[in-house]
């Protein structure tokens, strides 16, 4: 577990900076079967309408456990800052483009309302908390998903991103369960 000096107020910036130097690291190193485990946890919701990402820079690749689904995929696009995210339909082999912050997104397609999120982080926690970029384009677009029904977010990435305690305030949502390449913790 990483210790980012990590205590109530504590400057979210400074948790960030050592959590992406942390993941830096992890994804030099590979992130083994995190992929496969994923998938497998996954399909018990098969036929729900998933929203995956498209892997960016350092980030765990769920690219695996999207092609392995049976059902609906989708991709976060962002519409404008301080908004919540909207999900465009993704399948294999669809035409993409670059979507803002550098995320590739489909170029066309169907909106979609995931019930279940394979959400990217920076860093979490033991209660099941996530460390985002600083938008809090996820944490908006839970809260408004979960206020219409039941919806899972499962974070992803590496162990070595487990931080002693991620800096929350009011706004930030909670995950369901957190997979790593060391297999699958539910909060």
């Amino acid at each position: 577990m990483m210790d980012a000096g990590m205590a109530s107020g504590v400057d979210k910036a400074a948790a960030r900076k050592a959590a992406f130097a942390a993941r830096k690291l992890a994804f030099a190193a590979g992130q083994g079967q995190a992929a496969e485990i994923l998938a497998d946890v996954l399909a018990e919701y098969r036929g729900c309408a998933l929203a995956g990402y498209m892997a960016m820079r350092t980030e765990a690749d769920p690219m695996a456990a999207m092609l392995a689904h049976q059902g609906p995929v989708c991709v976060p696009v962002i519409i404008a800052q301080g908004e919540a995210l909207r999900f465009r339909e993704w399948t294999p082999g669809c035409a993409m483009e670059m979507g803002a912050f550098g995320a590739m997104i489909p170029a066309e397609g169907a909106w979609i309302e995931p019930e279940v999120l394979i959400v990217p982080l920076v860093g979490f926690d033991a209660r099941g908390f996530r460390l985002g970029y600083g938008g809090g384009f996820y944490d908006r677009t839970l809260q408004g998903l979960r206020a219409k029904r039941a919806t899972l977010a499962v974070g992803f990435g590496f162990a070595a991103q487990e931080l002693d305690q991620v800096p929350i305030d009011e706004y930030d949502q909670r995950l369901d369960m957190m997979v790593t390449e060391a297999g699958v913790r539910r909060f």
